[in-house]
């Protein structure tokens, strides 16, 4: 190459990122705690975590700034009891172990662990990503919010819109979902709740565990080096349940669905190396031992 060649190809070698180290936690942010954050200097990431599970969703910014973004829900590995998320995400290097947690699970275009979309003509309808957040409570028992997810087209049939409550109490690694979906037809839904198929690099498959008669989808993934594996599942109500299904993108729980009357379900995610489940047979266990309440919560207003 000739030297005027190279000294313009050694200038268009974008120089490398530069990250912000974590700040760590003082004293009183070590005490265990549920939280909710809106990051509004990551394009409205929305963020809530407790002292077992950290999950992530994404604003309508994403979706021009790195597309294609998705309403699938992100989880975070965790290996602390206190809230790290937002110090993290801040640090703009989310996806390395800082020693308190990793971001490495990739909803890419699917559900995530837990989002859904309305299931008809064999394939899978989705809105776009969430609008309108209100927080009801961040801490300390309790992380609680509501977020809408604006009308999407069901092929031509009709068209539907969702309003969602997210409540994840300290001490467990599942969220309650109660989902409001509004329809321009009054005809029953059949609503799919997915587990992304390829969340980790690569491309393998982890392990899928369903359970008809109790409603219950679980996965074990696959292992991602050093990162280690995710694990998720869904529980819906037995007595809506309609079948287990796949898409190209995801491994999917059916639950039959009335316009404008909420219905409940829950979605929990966990890390391998996170200090509680360093198995699948573990992860299993305890989702078996879930005794979930399928009752709508009373709405309650914005604080």
């Amino acid at each position: 190459m000739r030297p005027v060649l190279l000294a313009l190809t050694l200038l268009a070698v974008p120089a490398a990122a530069e990250h912000e180290p974590l700040r760590p936690a003082t004293a009183e942010e070590q005490k265990a705690r549920a939280a909710v954050v809106i990051a509004d200097y990551r394009f409205d990431d929305l963020l809530w975590e407790n002292d077992r599970t950290a999950h992530r969703i994404y604003g309508r910014a994403l979706e021009k700034a790195e597309p294609p973004s998705s309403s699938g829900i992100d989880a975070w590995g965790k290996r602390v009891r206190w809230p790290f998320m937002d110090r993290q995400l801040r640090t703009g290097d989310q996806h390395a172990d800082h020693g308190e947690g990793i971001d490495f699970y990739n909803v890419g275009t699917g559900r995530g662990t837990g989002g859904l979309g309305i299931w008809y003509d064999n394939k899978l309808w989705t809105s776009r990503n969430y609008v309108r957040p209100r927080i009801l409570q961040s801490g300390a028992e309790v992380a609680d919010f509501t977020v809408d997810y604006d009308p999407w087209p069901v092929d031509t049939l009709r068209t539907v819109r969702e309003t969602r409550r997210f409540t994840l109490p300290a001490g467990t690694n599942f969220t309650r979902m109660s989902s409001t979906i509004a329809s321009s037809s009054d005809a029953e839904l059949i609503v799919g709740i997915g587990i992304s198929k390829r969340p980790i690099g690569g491309g393998r498959l982890g392990e899928v565990r369903k359970d008809r008669a109790a409603g219950r989808l679980s996965w074990w993934g696959p292992a991602d080096g050093e990162k280690g594996r995710m694990a998720a599942a869904v529980i819906v109500d037995p007595a809506a349940f309609a079948g287990f299904v796949e898409d190209a993108d995801n491994y999917l729980i059916l639950v039959r669905v009335q316009p404008g009357c909420p219905f409940v379900y829950y979605s929990g995610a966990a890390w391998a190396l996170g200090g509680d489940f360093a198995t699948q047979d573990a992860w299993n266990s305890y989702v078996d031992a879930q005794r979930p309440d399928f009752r709508p919560l009373v709405s309650v207003a914005a604080r």
